[in-house]
């Protein structure tokens, strides 16, 4: 369709001037709040004692959410806002990584504040506009856009009846229709969502970055929890932020030449290392597949086994040899050198609405290798690949999407549910084109796509009481937890990871902690106390990523070559130093590790906190599925028998000889619950909370966290 047929389709429902302020060692300290419901447009500015508590990204998104809702509020409530914010560090273009948005709001798949972090160019175009946030509340009667320019001061809400949904059309139609030519495509970033957005709980946000080389809008996620769906549920088709002028010194920091110093340091130890060590530049984070198969931690088939002997169809070099453009800068933020956000050009997608049609795929990602990949049973690069773009477009979270089919893979070979009930999919692992299909069906809100689309937490109560399935079973195999479905790496022989998984606030994400390798493999952290600590630290110490605008890739996935020589190689000291020296030189705020560490810890507490005002956020709520802890089934036992066998023997102290494997399944059962059990006891106490997970009073106040609304929640809780 024509674009300005398309343009001169629009309603101005609402307009608002203003007078964009430039930014202060970081901030504005103004606020976006628009309400669609009534075309709302206004100015916040944002208390200092906000400022100081809460940092900026997450924490800010976290604190207008929870002003916004009640305790009943839910996701498609109007009064449910989707808080878009920036960190005081994110937009500077010396340093790799500091990109990122984080995204707020009240989760269809868990019903408590799920936050999602992405790249691309909206977050720091919203910053340079004048806006350290963006809030908004309401739900319009039809579709409507939103328009932020943030040269002109001027912000629109207007009606779009006729662009497309999908994605990737939308943001090429958006994109065009508001630059002014060819070379003003670069000042324009969209977020959109998609179709299956629409029609499924797994709905995804794209937030786009336009590629000059590729002349393309090409698309970053914030994937996890469904805030797309939020967003289309809202009736809003798209945002567009667009800002011409950007340059090193808009944060107009403290101290520009620690940010320089610290930027150019960074540079070149990715110029030396990255080749030597995980190929960021060639194939971004999908450089894992094969190691995770190699130590056993690749999920393959729901999560029952960690390797398959097919692994190597996917493997990295596969998408690097035959895939992935090579020799193309692929950083999703102006300055980063990581450049990981790898592209497929022209693929000619098989199936669907775009069959036939050459698209930019963006990924392929380790979690959509292993999830649409592997977890399923399909093995076959170039259907990963669609099923990649299909995410993508319709507005679907490839990890909860993976995870999900997983799960239903695994019930119809169980004859849990069968074909009259996925109305004629044959749902095997493996099955390419079942998977395909699915998800065809999820965009157009049909057929098992719908049932699908509810994520498995709403799932397995649908076969349980509908169609008579083993509930314990089926909450054993399940793979979610709070209501979202697990990432992608296998934890049964990594108790940390179980708990960087269990004992998180949004469910199980690894963003907050990734401890296999420490705890595993390399044996780091031992007893209950050591992983408890790490259980503390690495959380925090990521959430403070998220209240910077930070990406967490540049910390450790390039490390110093002398790294291994340090006291806690674990924690890249050098890296850690070089944030704090970017905190300090754009805020001029000098802060020691301890000090990151407690800035992080109040607004975990506090999104604690505001998970059981919304009623979770308990002990109960941080028990996980028995297939993240060891062996369901007879199959996954006998898989790794000689390994079982040996555990029951050093570990537990029961001789397996003469056993049957579900006597030996029940033994090791227990002995693996109680070790989460007593993990979790540690964990807490670590964390100053009660033995039922709410956070004490006097930690509160040790933090500086003592605020009447949480005292208030949490006193209800603490007998």
């Amino acid at each position: 369709m024509d674009i300005l047929k398309m343009k001169n389709s629009h309603k101005l429902l609402s307009e608002f001037i203003y007078e964009p302020k430039a930014l202060y060692r970081g901030y504005t300290d103004k606020t976006l709040y628009i309400n669609i419901s009534d075309n709302t447009i206004k100015e916040k500015d944002v208390p200092q004692k906000m400022k100081e508590k809460f940092i900026g990204g997450k924490g800010y998104g976290l604190r207008y959410l929870w002003d916004a809702v009640s305790p009943t509020t839910k996701w498609n409530d109007p009064e449910n806002e989707i808080v878009v914010a920036v960190g005081p560090v994110g937009g500077i273009t010396q340093y790799a990584g500091t990109g990122k948005s984080l995204i707020v709001s009240i989760s269809p798949l868990t019903d408590i504040p799920i936050d999602s972090n992405v790249g691309g160019y909206f977050g720091p175009f919203l910053k340079f506009s004048g806006w350290d946030a963006l809030e908004v509340q309401g739900k319009a009667e039809k579709d409507v856009i939103i328009v932020i320019d943030g040269n002109k001061g001027i912000v629109r809400i207007e009606e779009a009846p006729l662009e497309d949904v999908d994605a990737h059309l939308l943001g090429e139609q958006l994109t065009e229709m508001y630059a002014e030519n060819e070379a003003d495509k670069r000042n324009i970033s969209v977020i959109t969502a998609g179709t299956a957005a629409e029609n499924t709980n797994i709905g995804v946000l794209n937030f786009t970055f336009y590629d000059v080389r590729r002349k393309v809008s090409r698309l970053k996620q914030a994937g996890r929890g469904g805030i797309g769906t939020v967003f289309r549920n809202k009736r809003i088709k798209g945002i567009v932020c667009k800002f011409k002028g950007v340059k090193g010194d808009l944060n107009h920091p403290y101290d520009q030449s620690i940010i320089n110093k610290t930027g150019i340091k960074y540079h070149k130890e990715i110029a030396q290392n990255d080749h030597l060590q995980n190929n960021m530049r060639k194939i971004g984070t999908a450089n894992i597949i094969e190691i995770m198969d190699e130590y056993d931690l690749l999920p393959v088939h729901n999560f029952q086994y960690g390797k398959h002997p097919d692994t190597y169809k996917i493997k990295s070099t596969v998408f690097i040899e035959k895939y992935c453009t090579q020799n193309m800068p692929d950083g999703c933020w102006y300055g980063c050198s990581m450049s990981c956000a790898k592209a497929v050009d022209n693929f000619k997608l098989k199936t669907g609405p775009y069959k036939g049609q050459n698209v930019c795929v963006d990924g392929p990602e380790y979690e959509n290798a292993a999830g649409l990949g592997a977890n399923c049973g399909i093995f076959d690069p170039e259907v990963i690949l669609e099923l990649n773009f299909y995410c993508d477009t319709y507005g679907i979270d490839t990890i909860s999407y993976g995870t999900l089919t997983a799960f239903v893979m695994e019930c119809y070979e169980r004859g849990i549910i069968n074909k009259d009930i996925t109305e004629g999919l044959e749902l095997n692992f493996g099955n390419a084109e079942a998977s395909l299909e699915l998800i065809h069906q999820m965009s157009r809100g049909e057929g098992f796509g719908k049932i699908a689309g509810m994520g498995i937490h709403k799932m397995k109560k649908l076969f349980v009481e509908k169609y008579g399935a083993d509930k314990d079973f089926l909450y054993d195999i399940a793979c979610e937890q709070k209501g979202l479905e697990y990432s992608e790496y296998l934890c049964k022989e990594s108790l940390a990871q179980q708990g960087g998984y269990g004992l998180t606030n949004k469910g199980p994400q690894h963003d907050e902690a990734w401890l296999i390798f420490m705890d595993m493999v390399n044996n780091q952290i031992p007893t209950f106390e050591d992983k408890a600590e790490a259980l503390h630290y690495y959380p925090m110490f990521r959430t403070w990523f998220g209240l910077l605008g930070l990406c967490k890739l540049p910390w450790n996935d390039i490390t110093p070559p002398n790294n291994s020589e340090t006291d806690e190689p674990a924690k890249v000291p050098e890296h850690v130093n070089n944030y704090l020296d970017l905190y300090y030189g754009v805020t001029g705020n000098r802060i020691d590790n301890n000090e990151m560490i407690r800035q992080s810890e109040r607004v975990y507490n506090f999104q604690r906190v505001f998970n059981i005002r919304m009623g979770k956020g308990l002990r109960i709520n941080d028990a996980t599925p028995y297939r993240s802890m060891g062996p369901v089934t007879k199959e996954e036992y006998e898989s790794r028998q000689e390994r079982y066998d040996k555990q029951l023997r050093e570990l537990v102290g029961f001789n397996p000889e003469g056993k049957t494997i579900e006597e030996k399944i029940k033994t090791l059962r227990a002995y693996r619950e109680d070790q989460y059990e007593k993990l979790t006891d540690a964990v807490y106490k670590r964390r100053g909370w009660t033995m039922n997970g709410v956070p004490t009073p006097e930690k509160l106040r040790d933090l500086g966290m003592d605020l009447p609304e949480l005292l208030e929640v949490v006193e209800k809780h603490l007998n």
